[in-house]
């Protein structure tokens, strides 16, 4: 954040703000994904708009995109768009989950697991989504790293490894079914009037807000309802 709405900065000052490098900052700019800096003489300035949007590429590449889905989700966003604005977009797109994908090789797999995983062990892993392959044969991609520790106490139970990689698919699916619906529920009552009343600056904050606080709102209240209907198909089987 800018200590001032009117504070600028040099390219060197927002690589720092923005924890990047200035070859980045230079990148994004030849890309188009920032707008020019004001220019005092030959000293090119940066203000909050650059640095709400490097928040906002930051935000999109958590999520996975690639350089061009980047370049086009930008392009959908209204020229001239302030800084508060940028940060409602950011708090649109803002990963459910503080977690960062890593790649591992072998031995720091081992480690971090805390015991030696041999070569069918890793297989498994890798049918239940826990780890999966990369381009360099050295290395596993550890998309959730808190789940390691669950893939391999679930592989130490003993079960059929087909019935694993079956519940892992109805998990997947009913989830993004689950995250498809609610999506659309808050587009149409939420975000659609917003746009459609002319993106007010006083609706602004509420929409950003609202965003915010509906992440762990939604997830106390799936986990609730998933325990409750556990519990009711449980009565009705026994």
């Amino acid at each position: 954040m800018l200590r001032t709405a009117d504070e600028e900065l040099t390219i060197d000052e927002l690589a720092a703000r923005a924890g990047v490098t200035v070859r980045t900052v230079r990148f994004y700019s030849s890309r188009g994904l920032l707008p020019p800096p004001r220019l005092r003489g030959r000293l090119g300035l940066y203000g909050a708009e650059h640095l709400a949007r490097l928040d906002l590429i930051r935000e999109l590449q958590t999520l996975g995109f690639t350089l061009s889905a980047i370049e086009r989700h930008l392009q959908r966003i209204p020229e001239g768009s302030s800084p508060d604005e940028l940060a409602l977009q950011r708090a649109l797109i803002a990963p459910w989950t503080d977690e960062h994908a890593e790649e591992l090789d072998r031995h720091e797999l081992d480690r971090r697991a805390g015991r030696h995983l041999d070569d069918e062990l890793v297989e498994h892993l890798v049918e239940l989504g826990i780890l999966q392959r990369i381009d360099d044969p050295d290395k596993l991609r550890l998309p959730s790293p808190a789940m390691l520790g669950v893939g391999l106490q679930i592989l130490d139970l003993g079960l059929p490894l087909e019935m694993l990689v079956q519940a892992k698919g109805i998990v997947e699916k009913h989830t993004a079914q689950i995250a498809t619906e609610l999506r659309e529920l808050f587009a149409a009552n939420v975000l659609r009037p917003y746009v459609e009343h002319g993106r007010p600056e006083d609706e602004r904050e509420r929409v950003r807000a609202a965003t915010d606080q509906l992440r762990p709102l939604t997830i106390q209240v799936l986990v609730n309802g998933f325990q409750h209907a556990v519990n009711d198909v449980i009565r009705d089987h026994v």
